[in-house]
């Protein structure tokens, strides 16, 4: 096992976990504009990491090309309406409903395999997504309306990933290019909210405007440890790391901010937990059975 595969995807999960803190550090500013920033602020550093690492020029000559634009114009679209529906559930105090998304997530794109891609599940496979679904089910019930936060995180991702699939670009040259097709547009936006004075950035102080600034760092430092983490370690390792993001959501929200969190909340979230250990035992021991050569877990 390649341990600084897992440190740095360890790391990755636990920056994306623990962003809840960051956002609710500038809950002053409309979740639109912080979108604005992070999208402005992501392409900046990427580019300037591209240009440093001398592989601009790559990722230029394959983005003309139209197929791939296509690709990327509609995974753009995704992540953006996935950010800003995850930065507007943070900073309006619904962390746990948003962990509940990505709790579901996996589960979800698996389902969107069978649907789209015509992949086949195995029965336990089958019992994790019944049993995902009846915690949906059951927390629709519970809060008198579908989550639609949850919902909406893991419809986006869903198919964010959906589209990735196809997608020929490697993780950080497609953050480039989806920030990149964004960049114009969250420029513009941000420029008209400072000309009509909504504009939130250089008039709300100097500690908001370095915050905002650092969405950017926010998004592109946890992805670059994850690519690299990728490259090196099982997606079995990865699939499990996984579940660190929305456990120290859920924590930050009940523990920290002190979200309301029952006891129907807690069967529904029950439910979903229950199909996440299926899930991740079933794979594992599949993939164990299939490569018998695998060395057992230390």
């Amino acid at each position: 096992m390649n341990n600084r595969g897992v440190l740095s995807a360890f790391g990755a999960y636990l920056i994306w976990g623990l962003v809840p803190v960051y956002w609710r550090l500038i809950k002053h500013v409309p979740a639109i504009q912080l979108i604005g920033h992070r999208i402005i602020w992501s392409f900046i550093f990427l580019a300037v990491f591209l240009l440093i690492t001398r592989k601009w020029s790559e990722l230029y000559s394959r983005a003309l090309d139209r197929r791939v634009m296509g690709i990327y114009f509609v995974a753009a679209v995704l992540v953006g309406f996935n950010w800003f529906i995850y930065v507007w559930a943070v900073i309006s105090g619904f962390i746990v409903e948003a962990s509940l998304g990505y709790f579901v997530t996996p589960i979800f794109i698996v389902l969107l395999g069978v649907v789209f891609l015509r992949e086949r599940l195995r029965l336990f496979q089958w019992v994790s997504v019944g049993l995902a679904g009846a915690g949906v089910a059951y927390l629709t019930i519970a809060y008198g309306r579908p989550p639609w936060i949850a919902l909406g995180l893991t419809v986006t991702f869903g198919l964010y990933g959906l589209v990735k699939k196809t997608a020929p670009l490697s993780s950080m040259y497609g953050l480039t290019l989806e920030s990149g097709i964004l960049f114009v547009p969250g420029l513009l936006f941000l420029g008209y909210q400072n000309w009509i004075g909504r504009g939130a950035f250089l008039h709300t102080g100097l500690q908001s405007d370095l915050l905002m600034a650092g969405a950017g760092l926010i998004t592109t430092v946890p992805l670059l440890m994850f690519t690299y983490a990728a490259q090196r370690i099982s997606l079995t390792i990865i699939g499990v790391l996984h579940y660190i993001t929305p456990t120290c959501q859920f924590l930050l929200g009940v523990l920290v901010y002190g979200e309301a969190f029952r006891f129907t909340q807690a069967l529904g979230f029950g439910i979903v937990w229950m199909a996440l250990i299926i899930f991740c035992v079933e794979g594992i021991l599949f993939r164990r059975a299939a490569n018998p050569k695998l060395p057992p877990k230390r």
